[in-house]
């Protein structure tokens, strides 16, 4: 690739093209602005490929370079956000599951979507990579250049946020329980 070499870049861009994708669209939540952050990242790496260190993976870059892109997209102009949509969560349809508890489940998702899509940037982007991506916390650490601890701080905020807002979201009708032991009652036959 560093040697001018198209079918290797085209290698490399079909081996990465699937998680930079997934971290642009659950950082923007349009699939025309993620296409466009995709194309951007690959085009920075094909601008900078004489560069670009064979002895690590180039995910984290290409990482950062796309989260940066939505950055600063999302700065210039306010996008509707809908992240980390069903197709790219991998999402399953259970055949088990009755046509209500779909819909039931289905409106639940829509609603921690939109408690995301309205965290701060920086918040959104640790979620996007340690939940969507499942990296560890010293790899999204690395991939952001920030410490372990930032990462931890900024997952807690996240996740208080997240929590405001589905407390504090009606159509939710109360069913929304804070983490910790519940108590049921089992009602004997």
């Amino acid at each position: 690739m560093q040697g001018d070499d198209l079918d290797a870049f085209e290698e490399f861009f079909a081996r990465y093209r699937t998680p930079v994708y997934r971290t642009a669209y659950g950082l923007t939540g349009d699939p025309h602005a993620a296409e466009e952050v995709l194309q951007d990242t690959f085009a920075r790496a094909y601008q900078r490929r004489a560069v670009l260190r064979t002895d690590v993976s180039p995910l984290p870059w290409l990482h950062r370079v796309a989260m940066n892109l939505c950055y600063s997209r999302l700065a210039r102009r306010r996008l509707a956000s809908d992240p980390i949509e069903e197709s790219t969560a991998g999402h399953v349809v259970d055949v088990e599951v009755e046509p209500p508890e779909r819909a039931e489940r289905r409106e639940l998702r829509q609603i921690v979507r939109e408690g995301v899509a309205a965290l701060p940037a920086k918040q959104q982007g640790v979620v996007v990579l340690y939940y969507l991506h499942g990296l560890s916390l010293q790899e999204t650490a690395t991939i952001l250049g920030i410490r372990v601890g930032t990462v931890k701080s900024r997952l807690h905020y996240a996740l208080r946020g997240l929590r405001a807002h589905l407390e504090g979201d009606r159509r939710f009708g109360g069913a929304y329980w804070p983490a910790g032991p519940v108590d049921v009652e089992v009602e004997e036959a």
